[in-house]
């Protein structure tokens, strides 16, 4: 349990205790529940005519009254997404950290840092901990919410609406409400965790932490793009 605490204190001593008996359950619960709950306890609170109305809106299509009757009908309630949303949550979420698994201990064969899988998986797990505080910040919000308030808005640790409040059609949104500030956080943890148990320097430590965000926050700008 220390390590709950001592993760975000020092994540050296943690790192260096978790390198010979890694660790995943508990903060990959801690994150998956959370999340879990966000999504449910959202759902069960916002007004689910103004939902449906404020996503088909946020897609950016010009639709026509009866394109968007039509798109209303085929829409499930707000508390039947929160119902999928809270079992679904959980497993994206497991299969993230095991896509971020399997790519740690590929980078580690490459670079020659014998980082085995359960150790990614660790990693992946402790290092989503910064997360968990973003969380939390947005299950705060969603108690004090009104009915008709997006979920985006309530993530405060994001991009957007943090330092920016994009229009809901601006093409740069997803990405910026995607893009958490926490990022650099769980970033420095990773490269920290790689650097101790692959006794690497911070070069290919940083490097190999940052490849994943580069990637996927790369492709989501070339999409704002096109």
């Amino acid at each position: 349990m220390s390590h709950l605490i001592n993760i975000f204190l020092e994540p050296g001593k943690v790192f260096t205790e978790l390198k010979e008996k890694p660790t995943f359950l508990l903060p990959l619960a801690l994150v998956s529940l959370t999340m879990a709950a966000l999504y449910f306890i959202y759902f069960m609170k916002v007004d689910s005519a103004w939902f449906i109305d404020n996503m088909l809106l946020a897609g950016g299509k010009e639709m026509s009254a009866a394109e968007m009757a039509q798109a209303k009908s085929v829409f499930p309630s707000a508390k039947v997404m929160g119902y999928i949303a809270t079992v679904t949550t959980p497993i994206a979420i497991v299969i993230v950290t095991l896509l971020m698994a399997l790519y740690y201990f590929v980078a580690g064969k490459v670079t020659g840092s014998l980082i085995g899988f359960k150790q990614g998986i660790s990693l992946a797990s402790w290092s989503s901990m910064p997360m968990l505080l973003g969380a939390i910040v947005a299950l705060v919000g969603v108690f004090m919410m009104s009915p008709q308030t997006s979920l985006e808005s309530l993530m405060l640790t994001n991009l957007d609406p943090l330092l920016l409040q994009l229009p809901i059609d601006s093409p740069w949104k997803k990405l910026a409400s995607a893009f958490s500030l926490l990022t650099f956080w769980s970033l420095f943890l990773t490269a920290t965790g790689w650097k101790i148990w692959g006794k690497t320097s911070w070069a290919e430590a940083i490097m190999v932490a940052i490849i994943p965000s580069i990637v996927i926050y790369g492709a989501m700008a070339l999409w704002a793009l096109i």
